[in-house]
């Protein structure tokens, strides 16, 4: 893996330095705090799903995190809570790889039939039969 050895050598400049560097100046501390979560900073490097970042996650929110000022006017508190359900399951589906308009017709049509968790828990993106989704009209090309 081409990050532990990089990793290794932050630690050692970490290491190596940290007695040079007054503890209570603003580098002394980030020094401090950056060798005092090291085990959770490198953990991802132990398991390959795992990244070192949060692209994905905030990717995945941003259209949410754009939107935030448009959410305080969403007409009334159902209105809100309804948009604080929808959001997350299409993101799920996108996230699933599923086109989020065939999942939504999907859900919207077999959703009255689950009656446990586990029908409701095979209604979820992540764990929907893709093959059960209905396909969708392709788009026509606009005209310029």
């Amino acid at each position: 893996m081409k990050t532990s050895p990089v990793l290794d050598a932050i630690r050692a400049i970490l290491d190596e330095r940290i007695d040079l560097v007054p503890p209570k100046s603003l580098l002394g501390q980030a020094m401090t705090y950056a060798r005092n979560q090291w085990s959770r900073a490198v953990r991802y490097v132990d398991c390959g799903l795992l990244t070192p970042d949060n692209n994905a996650a905030e990717n995945a929110i941003r259209p949410v995190a754009l939107g935030r000022k448009n959410w305080l006017f969403a007409g009334a508190p159902k209105g809100a809570d309804a948009s604080a359900m929808l959001f997350p399951l299409v993101e799920t589906a996108k996230a699933n790889e599923i086109e989020p308009q065939a999942y939504l017709k999907f859900l919207i049509k077999r959703f009255p039939a689950a009656q446990t968790t586990e029908d409701m828990r095979a209604l979820m993106p992540q764990h929907v039969d893709k093959s059960l989704l209905p396909s969708l009209p392709k788009p026509k090309p606009r005209k310029k």
